[in-house]
């Protein structure tokens, strides 16, 4: 068997120390490769590798792989692999762990940016408190697809002319406290 490259091991160590964060995280190695995670997961069908091959795929040495899948981003969190998962493992916060990694070394699937959505949420949440909508979706088409910003303008007038679609953003009262909570989260993941 060939040995592993030097960014897949970097890749590695940083990925069992986002693993070693929680309880029992270290449970990934004793996967049966039963399929009941990618059985019960509701978005399996959306994903291009499923949670069972996340598994393998991380057995064979193949990191670098999964984070350029877009899998790890479908999940929709709804622990239904994890409470199923006949060995206790935590393929929930597995899928996070990979998500945090893929962050921090800026890999991400192709022709998926689903970076600059989580981008444009942090910002619209840091600078209002809450999310707005109309703001995020104008800034994440800007920034992935200004064309669809153009064919969704329909949609979004509908939104607006029934009340679901704010034109203004309305801040929290506390927003200064939100600001520090994120600001202290931010912190936390560094470290």
């Amino acid at each position: 068997m060939d040995s592993i490259s030097t960014k897949e091991a970097a890749l590695r160590t940083a990925f069992w120390q986002h693993v070693n964060s929680f309880p029992e995280g270290h449970k990934i190695k004793n996967c049966l490769q039963c399929g009941t995670c990618t059985g019960s997961c509701p978005v399996s069908y959306a994903m291009d590798r499923t949670p069972r091959d996340i598994v393998a795929l991380f057995r064979a040495g193949m990191l670098e792989e999964i984070l350029h899948s877009r899998a790890i981003w479908i999940c929709a969190s709804c622990y239904a692999c994890t409470v199923r998962c006949p060995v206790g493992i935590r393929v929930t916060d597995t899928l996070y762990a990979l998500k945090r990694l893929a962050m921090e070394h800026e890999i991400f699937p192709k022709d998926f940016p689903v970076n600059v959505l989580a981008k444009s949420f942090t910002d619209n949440v840091k600078r209002y408190g809450r999310n707005y909508e109309m703001g995020l979706g104008i800034r994440y088409y800007l920034r992935a697809n200004p064309m669809q910003l153009v064919k969704s303008t329909g949609f979004g007038l509908k939104m607006m002319s029934r009340g679901r679609l704010g034109i203004v953003p309305k801040p929290v009262k506390q927003i200064d406290d939100v600001r520090a909570i994120i600001d202290r989260a931010e912190k936390t993941g560094d470290s």
